[in-house]
């Protein structure tokens, strides 16, 4: 029998009292109150609602490595990412190599691969292959419904997906940026349960009235728990919180879950509305595995110094001590890497030159920490009947290239406030088809990205004349099976060259990887071309 000791957080019967835990082969076998008095504090372990892995760069195993130290016992995973890669293959890869990991990994199936017809993606999982992994015990729900036209327009395929999970009674999730009125009404009556895409109040107030959860999310490129934490208070029951997309350096330097429940309680939170947020209301509505400090649940549980400065000494899953002051309690085991799916051989030079066709251009609009991006008419920059970068006014050239395909031609588009004065940066992780992805001050940096890129068929770059850095994926150009720390510490390098660039964006790489997301308003750039979200349909690069 083990025993532990401390300030007990019943966040279930907000109370708290000085108490000890008895377990034994991975579950509680008693909770007891005692007269004696701990410093520290013993409560459930933190579950994140909505996470892509795959955004981490890192395997499932060095994910759980990374965030267990950070109080992280389980996350419900939706493996959208690699699915679009690699299809139900990599979906299999994502729950094989979980099972290496101590932390407990549920999934969600991905429910839009590809994620919209208007781009090339590399792989497709359609509604039998969604009902076949609803069956599976490691399947928790059916992830992000973002086709929410195909909701709310009846679309066959669509419906066939919903209704699988709920003829077994899996939640499904959402993603609807901006829906409201009857389309909201009709989106949520199908059955959608979720929402991690709300940016203000009154959007997530509308569909928490419509019966909806809302997944506060707090990640490295979207941040939208400042404009949302009072929720947590309003509507203790409907609300979960989610990281959706982390990088490894964030999480090494600023934190995971914990790092935004120390943010609600900096904000006057109330302590176990917060704790329910992050723990009990992902357990109840994923009908998760997990224990929440109760007699005959799994012993999954963390211990903190205190409720105000919130740092974590030790993290247990099952009963085993994973993570103890500063030390991981565990090792990992090896798991086969090679996988990918890539065709693109070569760009050339002339396949991304613009010809003027007048004066004005449609230009992606960024703002830093949003995914929401707006579309602006601006005055081209043109040299000898040509539009170029203008990095005095901050437009630069964005290219999107096919990856599956070596014969397709690059689309090309102009985006502004990148903030890039000279070289270029690009990325195989482009949300959600994940093809290759550039941006650039000028046409020979950017095709010698393409080429790194290429070349390691993957990954992350920054070029600078002859001067380039590279950040390989092996893994699907999504992923490295590297430590943690080495690939923060490298990622940290092309970061600060971006910066060094001229980048202002906190997560330059990562905002890049959005801007080729066709299912978020407003203007983006796929494989096909520009898209005009709003109007989910193709738009012309000159006005």
């Amino acid at each position: 029998m083990n025993i532990i000791f401390g300030k007990i957080v019943d966040v279930i019967n907000r109370s708290i009292y000085d108490g000890e835990i008895l377990y034994e082969n991975g579950m509680i076998v008693e909770i007891r109150k005692t007269d004696r008095q701990y410093d520290n504090y013993i409560l459930p372990g933190l579950i994140d609602s909505h996470v892509h892995i795959e955004s981490s760069m890192l395997t499932p195993q060095q994910f759980g490595k990374l965030i267990v130290s950070r109080g992280t016992v389980a996350t419900v995973s939706d493996p959208h990412e690699i699915a679009n890669v690699l299809g139900i293959y990599g979906i299999n890869y994502m729950i094989d190599n979980a099972k290496l990991s101590p932390l407990k990994f549920f999934f969600g199936v991905p429910s839009c691969v590809p994620a919209t017809a208007f781009e090339t993606a590399g792989s497709a999982v359609t509604s039998l292959d969604v009902a076949d992994f609803l069956e599976r015990r490691e399947i928790v729900g059916l992830s992000e419904m973002m086709n929410y036209p195909g909701v709310i327009y009846n679309d066959t395929e669509v419906l066939l997906k919903i209704k699988s999970a709920i003829a077994l009674g899996k939640p499904i999730d959402g993603h609807a940026p901006g829906l409201k009125g009857e389309d909201l009404k009709k989106y949520v009556s199908e059955g959608i349960s979720t929402d991690h895409e709300c940016s203000s109040l009154e959007e997530a107030i509308e569909k928490i009235k419509l019966g909806m959860t809302i997944q506060i999310r707090e990640g490295s490129a979207a941040k939208n728990f400042i404009a949302l934490y009072k929720l947590i208070d309003l509507y203790p029951d409907q609300v979960m919180i989610c990281t959706d997309d982390s990088h490894p350096e964030d999480i090494i330097q600023e934190g995971h879950l914990d790092k935004i429940v120390k943010m609600g309680i900096e904000k006057g939170l109330d302590i176990f509305n917060l704790l329910k947020a992050v723990s009990v209301n992902p357990v109840l509505h994923y009908n998760l595995e997990v224990g929440l400090l109760r007699q005959g649940d799994p012993a999954d549980f963390i211990v903190v110094d205190d409720l105000k400065n919130f740092n974590v000494l030790q993290t247990y899953i099952n009963g085993n001590k994973l993570y103890d002051k500063g030390k991981l309690h565990f090792k990992l085991r090896g798991f086969p890497i090679e996988i990918n799916n890539f065709k693109r051989e070569d760009i050339h030079l002339s396949e991304i030159k613009v010809k003027a066709l007048s004066e004005k251009i449609r230009v992606i609009e960024v703002e830093d920490g949003e995914l929401l991006t707006k579309c602006g008419i601006y005055q081209a920059k043109i040299e000898n009947g040509y539009v170029v970068s203008d990095t005095e006014n901050d437009i630069l050239k964005i290219v999107v290239l096919n990856r599956y395909d070596n014969e397709s031609k690059p689309a090309v588009g102009f985006i502004k406030n990148i903030g890039l004065k000279t070289g270029a940066l690009g990325t195989s992780i482009a949300h959600d088809s994940h093809n290759l992805i550039v941006v650039g001050t000028n046409d020979i940096d950017i095709v010698n990205c393409f080429q790194a890129l290429i070349e390691n068929k993957g990954g992350l770059v920054t070029c600078s004349g002859n001067t380039i850095y590279n950040l390989p994926l092996e893994v699907a150009g999504l992923m490295t099976n590297k430590d943690p720390n080495q690939v923060a510490e490298k990622y940290n390098l092309l970061k600060n060259k971006a910066h060094e660039y001229g980048s202002s964006l906190k997560a330059p790489f990562m905002t890049l990887a959005f801007m080729s997301l066709l299912v978020i308003p407003e203007l983006k750039l796929g494989d096909k071309g520009l898209f005009d979200v709003n109007k989910f349909e193709f738009t012309e690069l000159f006005v």
